[in-house]
């Protein structure tokens, strides 16, 4: 008789710690629903938002972006976005966000000349209200655990390689993220991307994976690229006046560490089936700053060029530019694979200006 009591009382308490549950999740959903509809902005419009029993759901979400000063029309778009919350949000400050689901998204990313990469200045970078007088107003913590987009189209527009902006296009991508604590960013955030880049004559493959602290930059970030097509990575590979890639693709690896501001990244790139488009500069032509008749060579000879390098810098220092780290780094493996000297190329060009005056 005792057992079958204690059993009752059991059952009663789960149930009552269910029924709980669920109604914290209610009030949950319904706090996030209005949450939702003050954060998003005026930029933004829903075709329709709906309470569900495991969270708010949007449907074709739309965020413009300010004309004329971002390079696409929309900064995101989505046929649906399913937001789950945490029941933290019921006794803690600040939002806490289970998930975060986007499907068939548009996204659109700008990497300025200053190689500052931007993502939805309508929500991260909108500005903080003024507080009143004798007041502080800090800014509302947003802890998200999980944010995954399936199916998406991405535009990564760099303004850092060429002007107007070079666009890569990513399509379809598939990714995981989080968590995420804005703002104060203080918390490794796990990284798992899938995506085919499209290129102007095939499609490679892109993945990355690993963790990084926006706010110290800190963290280990594993990348790997299958099948590229050459030509829509020109404004990376080429120097100026460089002339240009007709056809040919690329594989690369890239194991990348930050700690305390400073970046190592072995990594090793395979150039298969490269053809250069006729230019100018004769006989001290190059690619990537290397002779280009031996570049030719090796590519007639082989079908196929593999050079390793390693990326190295201070993130922190004014004068450190990735694109030029790399452009250095790719030159001298490339040089030093094909047994050429590039102080060759610079003595060349010495005599031609000592010809020109006479000299």
């Amino acid at each position: 008789m005792k057992r079958s009591r204690r059993l009752a009382i059991a059952a009663v308490l789960l149930a009552t710690l269910a029924v709980l549950a669920i109604v914290g999740q209610r009030i949950a959903i319904r706090k996030l629903h209005a949450g939702i509809e003050a954060a998003l902005g005026p930029r933004a419009s829903v075709g329709a938002i709906s309470i569900g029993l495991t969270g708010v759901e949007l449907r074709d979400l739309r965020i413009r972006a300010v004309r004329g000063a971002w390079p696409a029309e929309d900064e995101l778009r989505a046929q649906r976005v399913h937001l789950r919350p945490g029941l933290a949000t019921l006794w803690s400050a600040g939002w806490h966000i289970a998930s975060v689901e986007v499907d068939a998204a548009y996204l659109s990313l700008q990497r300025g000349r200053d190689g500052r990469l931007r993502l939805l200045p309508a929500l991260l970078e909108r500005p903080a209200a003024v507080p009143k007088a004798g007041a502080a107003t800090p800014a509302v913590a947003v802890t998200v655990q999980r944010v995954s987009f399936a199916a998406a189209t991405v535009d990564f527009y760099d303004a850092s390689v060429r002007q107007p902006a070079h666009r890569l296009q990513f399509d379809p991508l598939d990714a995981d993220v989080g968590p995420i604590v804005w703002p104060a960013l203080d918390v490794p955030v796990q990284i798992g991307l899938q995506a085919r880049l499209r290129g102007p004559q095939r499609d490679g493959k892109l993945s990355i994976a690993g963790a990084v602290t926006p706010t110290t930059r800190d963290g280990h970030l594993k990348a790997e690229a299958r099948g590229v097509d050459l030509v829509a990575l020109q404004p990376y590979l080429l120097r100026v006046n460089e002339g240009g890639v007709r056809r040919g693709t690329l594989d690369l690896t890239l194991d990348a560490r930050v700690k305390a501001q400073r970046l190592n990244a072995p990594g090793r790139l395979t150039l298969t089936g490269l053809e250069l488009a006729s230019g100018g500069g004769g006989m001290l032509a190059t690619f990537a700053g290397v002779p280009r008749q031996a570049v030719i060579a090796a590519m007639s000879r082989d079908g196929r060029i593999e050079v390793a390098f390693t990326l190295e810098g201070r993130l922190d220092d004014p004068g450190f530019s990735l694109n030029e780290n790399f452009a250095t780094k790719l030159g001298g493996s490339l040089a030093e694979v094909l047994g050429v000297s590039l102080g060759g190329v610079v003595e060349g060009m010495s005599n031609v200006i000592k010809g020109l005056f006479g000299r």
